[in-house]
């Protein structure tokens, strides 16, 4: 007797990045954390993310728990595109082959054994008041470095090449992390 497959549901929701979409699943992709791919050459370990590039108008595949941001070059408009793209997600999620050959690094914030109290109190801050907002628009934000008041954090996913990611570090983020935690001074994007 055949077990019964879960059908597959993608949908899409919209970001403020123009040039990123969101694929919403109903299954769980990435079990902890996030990976992002930046270009085919980052995407070796991941199938569907080379698959993905083959697209030429697609620069960057960020990946999550139960979604896919696809971000695109400009050229093109997301109603040409968006149901290749579904359709080839779909397509994977269907034959129930593993979405990765060995699971890349994942991005956390997870806390690090002797790192300072400040450092723990900021990734506190980004897992539980600040990432749920940013995976609603389509990606992440995680802990890089705090060095001399300056918190320095990586934006993925539809945050990295945002039109409104500086002003969303600067004027919510920033703002929020200076009123909880004094010592911090500015919160800027590290590698933007």
């Amino acid at each position: 007797m055949e077990a019964t497959k879960t059908p597959v549901e993608i949908y899409t929701e919209s970001n403020p990045n123009p040039h990123s979409l969101k694929f919403m699943t109903n299954m769980l992709l990435v079990p902890e954390g996030s990976v992002d791919f930046a270009s085919p050459s980052s995407a070796e370990s991941c199938p569907l993310a080379l698959d993905l590039f083959r697209f030429n108008f697609v620069k960057r595949v960020f990946m999550t728990a139960n979604f896919i941001t696809i971000t695109k070059t400009e050229n093109i408009d997301w109603i040409e595109i968006s149901g290749m793209i579904k359709s080839l997600i779909k397509g994977y999620l269907e034959e129930g082959v593993p979405l990765f050959k060995a699971m890349p690094e994942v991005s956390t914030n997870e806390r690090i054994e002797g790192e300072s109290e400040i450092v723990g109190k900021i990734k506190v801050i980004l897992d539980e008041y600040i990432r749920p907002a940013v995976e609603q628009d389509g990606g992440a934000i995680n802990f890089h470095s705090f060095e001399d008041g300056i918190v320095k954090v990586q934006l993925q996913g539809s945050c990295s090449g945002c039109p409104s990611s500086t002003v969303t570090l600067k004027a919510g983020i920033e703002n929020l992390m200076k009123r909880m935690i004094p010592e911090v001074k500015e919160v800027v994007a590290e590698g933007v």
